[in-house]
């Protein structure tokens, strides 16, 4: 297929290494799925989701979007997050977020980019209920970047206040809910101190990374 050459040239040669390696990756991988995590994280081409955490297929169920926003009607996520809570019944739900985050940068600019500045007002929500701390910064950099953590801190919450994952605590089920963040330019992870496994612990872990934030 004109245009799509060289990217079914470099699938065949994936499939045939990793049959190298496992003989039966593929036909198991075919009867079934049973990650541990769910990644929500931004769409950003420089964030391939399992890759960069080490995990084969099939060990993470991933939903992507512009700057990582949770938004409680956004069916799409929901969805994802139903399927991934009731019935892959992961334990983990990751929000994993980036440095350099051009929605994020958007959002703080308030630049006009078209269809997408609707979504990326939730981003804006964000900077408005932390504009004083972030008007103290200085430097622009700075201040994306604090905005690109107070954004996965949020959307964590976000995360805990949906029905689907409060019915799954009120059923007794074990899910932890974290936030991480991405260093483009090390490609590493980075802890948020944000982790969440009962609605209890909401508020609490909010207050704490947020605090953690501001001694940064």
């Amino acid at each position: 297929m004109e245009g799509l050459a060289k990217l079914l040239e470099n699938n065949q040669a994936w499939a045939e290494g990793i049959v190298a390696e496992d003989a039966d990756f593929f036909r198991r991988l075919s009867q079934h799925q049973s990650p541990e995590y769910l990644w929500i994280g931004c769409s950003d081409s420089r964030m391939p989701a399992t890759q960069l955490v080490g995990l084969d297929p099939g060990e993470m169920f991933v939903h992507r979007n512009v700057a990582n926003v949770v938004v409680h009607t956004d069916l799409n996520c929901l969805s994802v997050m139903q399927y991934a809570v009731d019935v892959l019944r992961v334990k983990h739900i990751i929000v994993c977020g980036h440095y350099g985050c051009g929605g994020v940068m958007a959002a703080l600019r308030k630049m006009k980019l078209g269809l997408i500045d609707n979504w990326l007002r939730h981003v804006q929500d964000v900077l408005a209920r932390h504009e004083a701390v972030l008007a103290a910064i200085e430097s622009e950099e700075e201040r994306i970047e604090r905005l690109c953590e107070l954004n996965v801190i949020e959307q964590v919450v976000n995360v805990c206040q949906t029905t689907v994952v409060q019915n799954a605590w009120e059923r007794g089920h074990k899910l932890a809910v974290h936030g991480l963040i991405y260093g483009l330019s090390d490609g590493l992870l980075r802890e948020l101190n944000i982790r969440v496994t009962n609605q209890e612990e909401a508020g609490p872990a909010w207050k704490q990374a947020i605090t953690s934030l501001s001694s940064k």
